[in-house]
């Protein structure tokens, strides 16, 4: 069709089609809202209440974070088997740094302001060397990644427990807590304020984006199109900041902390929790995740050479580097992770971060990521890390026992791999 008006939306679908919407990202938020719905009916509305969607969101985080350095993993033809013990090793670092090392090397007590920073960069230093180890070992030595991380996966717990001795460590400073979500949110005033900017940050990008495509000659989607995008991406967003919002803080915790202040609780005064700390910690990372791999070099060379790595090599794409690179990002997401699981214990405990091998991996491969390398999306690794615990904080609500919830993990992981194979030879066969 011949273009007559000077745009380019003329010969662009018309109807739902014109939206152009990822049909496998609308069956996965599909998948979510039908597990919100059956798990809302069998626990009687208790499931969808704002209070249990603040609990899952927090409990989210920590795998979330991971999930979106397992993608640049797998993307990569690669896999990592030990990020649950490494996430347990940096826990144990950040745990005997903030209550034994920075107390009697620098005479720092454990409510000093200086102690939370330098507990993170501690950790982050750790996490990014273990993983930078690994992929030495993967790209220079080419041993295969699944038996180096395997080895991690034994290694790494067991140095977490001759590091703390077996035991316990806690409690934690009180502002490193604050980043577990639980006792560390923005308040209701915030929250909405942090809303209503990534709300105009989203339309922002939609259109600047529609600008780039203009200006690149690129077709266009209807201008109705792209409003009903920004629409749902603005509903979304402060659809989520209400529903935080709308859980309130118990009376007593805020009268405590009004006493706390010398003054007394107003007659009636109610507060929300707001957007957690965590949840802010883990968009901050989707952001600068999603920009690494969509905007940077060192992006396009992870999906490059995970998509071909022998075409990509003979390109000059140094792939064992890029392969050092890649997991000292994951080792560093570890460490991250390993600061709000703990900090939402509020201490160090030895069992932390077990099975989280499981869980990550299960959220990139629901989330769309292929194991045959060079297909992967952030925002799909961390819906699908939403949909699985979803699925545990459903069934444990309904009173499922633990092993059979890793059943049906186990099960829902495989045929999300089965679905996304039949997927992609379908796409294939269409091409």
């Amino acid at each position: 069709m011949t273009d007559t008006t000077g745009s380019h939306e003329v010969a662009r679908p018309s109807g739902l089609r014109a939206l152009e919407l990822d049909m496998r990202l609308l069956g996965m938020i599909g998948a979510f809202v039908a597990v919100c719905l059956v798990f809302n009916l069998l626990t009687d509305g208790r499931f969808l209440t704002p209070r249990n969607i603040f609990n899952l969101t927090i409990q989210t985080v920590s795998v979330a974070i991971m999930a979106t350095g397992m993608v640049f993993i797998i993307v990569t033809r690669n896999i990592d088997l030990s990020v649950g013990s490494l996430l347990a090793t940096a826990s144990a670092v950040m745990a005997m740094t903030q209550t034994l090392v920075l107390p009697h090397w620098l005479g720092l007590g454990l409510e000093h302001p200086a102690i939370m920073p330098l507990t993170i960069v501690v950790g982050v230093i750790v996490g990014g060397a273990i993983g930078a180890f690994h992929g030495f070992l993967v790209g220079y030595l080419t041993i295969p990644a699944f038996i180096v991380t395997l080895g991690g996966l034994l290694v790494w717990r067991n140095v977490a427990w001759y590091l703390t001795n077996g035991q316990t460590i806690g409690p934690l400073d009180s502002r490193f807590q604050l980043l577990g979500g639980i006792n560390g949110t923005l308040g209701t005033t915030a929250s909405w304020a942090v809303g209503i900017v990534a709300t105009i940050a989203a339309v922002w990008a939609i259109f600047q984006a529609r600008a780039a495509r203009r200006a690149h000659g690129f077709p266009l989607k209807p201008m109705w199109a792209e409003a009903s995008i920004a629409g749902m991406a603005a509903v979304a967003i402060l659809g989520f900041v209400a529903i935080l919002n709308a859980y309130e803080v118990p009376a007593r915790k805020l009268k405590r902390l009004f006493e706390a202040r010398g003054e007394v609780m107003p007659e009636g005064y109610t507060a929300g929790y707001g957007i957690p700390y965590s949840v802010l910690l883990l968009a901050v990372i989707a952001i600068v995740m999603t920009v690494l791999a969509r905007r940077t070099r060192l992006g396009r060379y992870i999906f490059a050479t995970g998509g071909n790595p022998e075409a990509a090599e003979l390109s000059g794409i140094n792939t064992r580097l890029l392969t050092v690179k890649v997991f000292t990002i994951m080792g560093i997401l570890c460490a991250l992770s390993a600061v709000v699981a703990s900090a939402r214990l509020g201490f160090h405990s030895n069992d932390i971060g077990i099975l989280d091998e499981l869980r990550v991996i299960a959220a990139a491969v629901i989330g769309g990521t292929a194991l045959s390398g060079g297909i992967g999306t952030i925002y799909g690794a961390i819906l699908g890390a939403l949909i699985m615990q979803s699925l545990q904080s459903g069934m444990a609500m309904v009173g499922v026992d633990a092993p059979f919830q890793n059943i049906v993990v186990g099960t829902v992981l495989v045929v999300a791999v089965l679905v996304d194979i039949i997927y992609r030879k379908r796409i294939g066969g269409k091409v």
